[in-house]
């Protein structure tokens, strides 16, 4: 066991530990009974996810690479993703089931398994993969969870999951004009949801991200408030103590969405700086991991998995200061959230796998 745990990247588990550490100082600094109790409930998340990595990580991550379990995986997710749309809704959208005091949002946890089944695909066939039926049938793998998002509705992990699969096929190799194609095709898709698939809230989303002075009071007012506490944080911040936009609830969802402008209310540009070095580090640590794979369905995962959590991040810091629409995707490992936190410590036991397997 000793063995084991020595082969292990603990400078990404450290990289994991700080940005865990940064979110539940800021959800603890908010100072409302609320805020105490996501911290507390946070906490729990943590803990438990923790085991759940170390515990991963003793299994062999070759079991992923099963065909029959990475069926079993993928139909379970298309169960999942189904029922929710019945059973499940919060704040409006079906996104989670609702189990007493804890929410489960199934999206969460189908982006690692859509990660490991791309993986699997790809690495059967990178020699080919220029080829265009590859293409279409891992463009259709991907196209039955996102036609089920789409009907939750949840955008931004929609984008989520096209970035994975786009990352996965540049790095397996595909031609230039494919490629284009696929963006134009991509275009065409959005064209059609914004006519036929999205809600008029949604909407209503990108039109006050393109003028948010529009409608201060309104859908313009999240995006406001969030530039608001970002701007007055300037250099060092206003402190734990002195924060109105987040202290006195001007912004709206401090502790999941628009926890990276309270940190920046907080902790001013130095906290943001400390908060991306940490990002960058674990990256880093991602990448190396790929790199020193010794299989292409182990380095196509820690890809895409690098992927998943550089869009979602890059997505939730750009609605923050207003330069992408607000998709309700949180913070990596930052913001409250038992789904998106365990789903990411399940990826990092694979991960560590790989890596103590390397």
């Amino acid at each position: 066991m000793f063995n084991h745990l020595k082969k292990l990247d603990w400078v990404l588990f450290s990289s994991v530990l700080l940005l865990l550490g940064a979110g539940l100082l800021i959800i603890y600094s908010i100072g409302s009974p609320e805020s105490l109790m996501f911290f507390k409930k946070q906490f729990l998340f943590a803990i438990f996810g923790f085991f759940a990595m170390i515990g991963l990580s003793f299994l062999d991550y070759r079991i992923f690479k099963n065909s029959y379990v990475l069926l079993a995986l993928y139909l379970l997710s298309l169960f999942l993703l189904t029922a929710v749309l019945f059973a499940g809704e919060v704040k409006g959208a079906s996104s989670w089931f609702q189990l007493g005091p804890l929410g489960f949002e199934p999206i969460e946890f189908i982006k690692i398994i859509i990660i490991l089944f791309l993986a699997k695909y790809f690495s059967l066939r990178h020699i080919e993969v220029y080829q265009t039926r590859h293409l279409i049938v891992s463009g259709a793998y991907i196209g039955l969870p996102v036609i089920a998002v789409l009907l939750q509705p949840d955008f931004g992990s929609i984008l989520v999951l096209f970035a994975v699969w786009l990352g996965i096929i540049l790095i397996s190799g595909i031609k230039l004009r494919h490629f284009i194609a696929l963006i134009l095709i991509m275009i065409l898709l959005f064209i059609g949801g914004w006519f036929g698939v999205l809600k008029d809230y949604q909407k209503q989303r990108i039109a006050t991200f393109l003028n948010p002075l529009e409608d201060p009071y309104g859908g313009g007012y999240h995006i406001n408030q969030s530039l608001i506490a970002v701007g007055s944080g300037e250099l060092f911040g206003r402190g734990l103590d002195f924060s109105p936009q987040a202290g006195l609830k001007f912004l709206p969802e401090q502790h999941n969405d628009f926890i990276f402008a309270t940190l920046a209310e907080q902790r001013g540009l130095v906290g943001v700086f400390y908060l991306l070095i940490i990002f960058a580090l674990l990256f880093w640590r991602i990448i190396k991991i790929a790199l020193n794979a010794t299989n292409n369905f182990s380095r196509l995962f820690a890809t895409g998995f690098v992927i998943m959590i550089f869009a979602q991040m890059t997505i939730n810091i750009g609605m923050n200061i207003a330069i992408l629409p607000i998709t309700g995707l949180t913070l990596p490992m930052v913001s409250y959230g038992g789904s998106s936190l365990w789903s990411i410590f399940i990826g990092m036991g694979i991960l560590q796998s790989i890596k103590a397997r390397s």
